[in-house]
């Protein structure tokens, strides 16, 4: 299990204008063509203050990747399970950061669907887990242990968020496709 090795937290000062600064030149450019230097000139910075946090622009990236995707999903928590990641889902996939890479910098993606884990999946499996084991209480979910279930359903969830829109077409719609991981959910998860 890795991580990534930046966190954006309270020990960095301007990190929240600095992570700001990054995603509107990320939305206007991509990954690729932003510079830390266009990061610092944005948010009214130093190169050498950011230099002294974030070693390059992919650190800075995989930290605005873990606040917005955490931010995402933190936001469509449910109280059922199944509900919460299927709007989770749908959030990612509308979110405009995500498309932005999925569209121009998609290969910035690859580590964590085949390498390693981020701290945004570490993120949603600890919430995933909380919600079964919050529905395994209320009987809404079958027993088991919750560690293994929750990667399940992420690894389910990552594929429809990823794929989905190469799988659509005029006979099925995202929204079928959303339909069908609702089915897939409800039938794993419910006892």
């Amino acid at each position: 299990m890795t991580s990534i090795r930046h966190n954006p937290g309270p020990q960095r000062p301007h990190a929240d204008a600095v992570l700001d600064a990054a995603r509107a030149c990320v939305l206007a450019v991509g990954v690729r063509r932003t510079t830390l230097t266009d990061v610092a000139r944005r948010a009214g910075l130093s190169r050498m203050t950011i230099y002294r946090h974030w070693p390059d622009v992919r650190a800075l990236v995989a930290d605005l990747m873990t606040r917005e995707w955490t931010a995402v999903t933190a936001g469509v928590r449910a109280e059922d399970p199944v509900e919460a990641v299927v709007a989770g889902v749908r959030a990612l996939r509308a979110h405009p950061l995500w498309r932005k890479i999925v569209e121009v910098d998609p290969e910035l993606l690859l580590p964590y669907l085949i390498d390693r884990r981020g701290a945004s999946h570490e993120a949603m499996l600890a919430t995933i887990e909380e919600m079964l084991a919050a529905g395994q209480a209320s009987g809404r979910v079958r027993p088991g242990r919750t560690a293994p279930m929750a990667r399940a359903v992420l690894l389910t969830a990552q594929s429809f968020l990823l794929s989905a829109p190469t799988m659509t077409d005029p006979a099925v719609s995202l929204g079928d496709l959303d339909a069908e991981l609702t089915a897939l959910l409800e039938g794993y998860v419910r006892p």
